[in-house]
């Protein structure tokens, strides 16, 4: 549909909206406005670099909105977190909407969709629990719950009748998750809107219709994954997709994209068919899963570069024996809708046992240049060994069914790794491009700029490459700190000069700091440390729920914070209440982690570096999220300590480096105490 006159440009939209909301347009808001626009019209995929604070939500939804309103379409915002599902939802859309409306003549329209596994079933609510093998209630009639599962589904049913969205997310405090499944399904477990008794009241269902009547429809990173692996289309028609925290999106498409076996899973669907089909097959079933209990028991816990006989045996018992019960419960025919419930979680856990068991049978071709898929076995204390297999690259899924339907913008706080977008764009599936000639003279702090686009490399998606910039002066703002003095860090815990070297950098800091540890074991070991030497208080992940320890690391200045992963990448505390973000080590992943660590040995095999590749790779992202704890206003000051030296002394630090915002570097540990002192001192 062509563009409707009446409709002002986006320039013009955005910058009625920045005044609106009673802001200032950037540079780099602008700039990336104009990119996001170009890229709509254009089809020309876009990765876009935005720092914090430069208005990268504004600068990608007003183009958005403008194509979606003019072509009578919708566009997907997809995101990693929840946290930013919700200021979307929240905060931005709505108040962009009023913004927006006396230009456009309506408001825009917008809508959150999720997994169907996040929305109450109204059905199953109603129809008691599965088969998770507890009784909920004492057998008493109107007896009250008698563990805390049982309190917790109690709550479940009373929050129903309260609730207009059934969305897990606004349940707080929350549930666990056997709770919840008791009282949701997936998508293979639904009944559908035509057979469920209440389906004209089903709030995953509501939730699809607001989705397709709006302009704007806001999902995740898994949904967006499972809507383009599977044959079912999950989101509405769209054109354009806005993938924000793209750093994140590789992750969490395998995630989306592993399948998992457990002894308990063959178990359970043994159970639910057992009713349903002759006695002799669902028994078959379960006679494999108790083979499969010894073998896995006997396995090692590893990653599998080979498949064991005894274990391809079992497997294929497991995998035949499902197929069978698949094919004795028959299609689906009238029934009561309870006898149709049971049918549908039957054949959902019969369909999940079969697809993992045929896929990992499957993982090991001939040649290893034929292998698409890692497969290891793991220990929980809960469910205990637990077979997974997981696609060894997902640039090809994201290239043939992301990047070849539809126009896609990608963008983050974190997208330029080793001083290029080119890292990130081979996991995604977009092509290498060939460098352009270096500008005479470098851009001006915090001045947005960017590339022409450069042709590529390789045959695949066109697409451009743009840094907005960030409205932060990080050499005026920040300190890079390299402990090059420390030895490099053992694999026993943090070495006494370590713990030396943190407690005299929160001194100096009068506490204020977020420290960002390799593991739990070391935060704990950092904190109990701090604790007994300081009178600062510190805080430790584990103590209490993420959110409130944030909240009182915020508010209570002098206040420390020490925690592992989640901490790295969610933590937005400006103000004074955080001057020093220490890091223990490079974040490098596992060595035996079986994923990376099979990643880097494909990568070896085409003749690339696996080392800097993969590990160097998420170590530069984890490093860059992590720096970029610390300015999140434009008044903020401060120091982040790195005190691995390894980021000075390897000669992987120069990529690492570059990773990392631009702040003013030093490897002297008395800059770095005299640059906190003052910050103490300034009011």
């Amino acid at each position: 549909m062509p563009v409707l006159t009446t409709v002002p440009d986006t320039p013009a939209l955005l910058a009625a909206a920045v005044h609106a909301l009673g802001g200032s347009e950037r540079a780099g808001q602008i700039l990336m406005a104009e990119a996001v626009d170009r890229a709509i019209r254009t089809g020309e995929h876009l990765a876009v670099q935005a720092g914090t604070g430069t208005g990268k939500s504004l600068a990608y939804l007003v183009p958005a909105i403008r194509h979606a309103v003019t072509a009578d379409t919708t566009v997907v915002v997809s995101t990693a977190t929840i946290a930013l599902q919700r200021q979307l939802v929240d905060r931005d859309l709505p108040r962009l909407a009023g913004a927006l409306e006396p230009l456009l003549g309506s408001a825009p329209s917008f809508a959150i969709l999720k997994g169907r596994r996040n929305y109450l079933c109204l059905h199953r609510l109603h129809t008691g629990p599965s088969d998770e093998g507890e009784d909920l209630f004492d057998a008493a009639a109107g007896a009250s719950p008698t563990s805390m599962l049982g309190r917790q589904i109690t709550r479940l049913h009373e929050w129903s009748s309260q609730t207009d969205t059934g969305d897990r997310d606004e349940l707080v405090p929350g549930v666990i998750d056997r709770a919840w499944r008791q009282v949701s399904v997936n998508a293979r477990e639904c009944l559908g809107l035509s057979r469920c008794p209440v389906g004209m009241d089903c709030f995953a269902e509501q939730a699809r219709a607001r989705a397709g009547r709006a302009e704007v429809v806001v999902t995740n990173h898994a949904l967006l994954a499972i809507d383009a692996m599977g044959d079912r289309q999950v989101l509405p028609d769209h054109d354009v997709v806005v993938v924000d925290e793209a750093h994140d999106l590789v992750d969490r498409v395998t995630s989306a994209a592993t399948e998992e076996l457990t002894a308990s899973m063959v178990e359970t669907a043994a159970r639910r068919c057992g009713r349903l089909i002759e006695a002799q097959i669902a028994d078959e079933l379960a006679a494999a899963g108790d083979g499969l209990v010894m073998l896995l028991g006997d396995a090692g816990l590893r990653r599998w570069d080979t498949l064991n006989a005894a274990v391809a045996g079992g497997l294929t018992a497991v995998r035949d024996a499902a197929h069978r019960c698949i094919t004795a419960l028959g299609t689906e025919r009238r029934e009561d809708p309870d006898a149709a419930v049971r049918r549908r979680l039957a054949l959902a856990a019969l369909e999940q046992v079969h697809s993992a068991a045929a896929r990992v049978l499957a993982a090991f071709p001939d040649s290893e240049a034929d292998r698409h898929d890692v497969v290891w076995l793991a220990e929980e204390t809960v469910r205990g060994r637990v077979l997974r297999v997981a696609p060894l690259r997902v640039a090809d899924l994201l290239q043939q069914r992301l990047f070849a339907t539809r126009t896609v913008v990608l963008t983050s706080a974190t997208l330029t790794l080793g001083g290029t977008f080119d890292t990130l764009a081979a996991q995604w599936g977009l092509p290498r491009q060939r460098p352009t000639p270096a500008p005479s003279a470098p851009p001006a702090v915090g001045t947005a700029t960017q590339q022409p686009p450069p042709a590529t490399d390789d045959a695949g998606p066109a697409w451009v490459g743009l840094d907005a910039g960030s409205p932060f002066e990080h050499r005026r703002a920040g300190i890079l700190y390299t402990a090059a003095h420390l030895p490099p860090p053992g694999r026993d815990g943090l070495a006494p000069a370590y713990l030396d070297e943190l407690a005299t950098l929160v001194t100096a800091a009068g506490g204020r700091t977020l420290g960002l540890f390799s593991s739990m074991r070391a935060a704990k070991q950092a904190a109990e440390a701090l604790r007994s030497q300081l009178d600062i208080p510190v805080l430790c992940q584990g103590d209490d729920a993420t959110g409130l320890l944030v909240q009182q690391f915020a508010q209570d200045e002098p206040t420390c914070l020490f925690g592992t992963l989640s901490l790295w990448q969610g933590v937005d505390v400006p103000g004074r209440s955080l001057s020093l973000v220490v890091v223990d080590r490079i974040p490098f992943p596992r060595p035996d982690d079986p994923l990376s660590s099979a990643r880097q040995r494909a990568v070896a095999a085409r003749g690339g570096n696996g080392f800097l590749t993969v590990a160097a790779t998420h170590a530069a992202l984890l490093l860059a999220q992590g720096a970029g704890r610390l300015l999140r206003s434009t008044e903020d000051r401060g120091v982040v300590a790195i005190l691995d030296p390894r980021l000075a002394t390897a000669r992987y630090g120069a990529f690492l480096r570059a990773s990392l915002p631009p702040f003013w570097p030093t490897t002297d540990p008395a800059v770095a105490r005299a640059a906190l002192a003052r910050l103490v001192s300034t009011p």
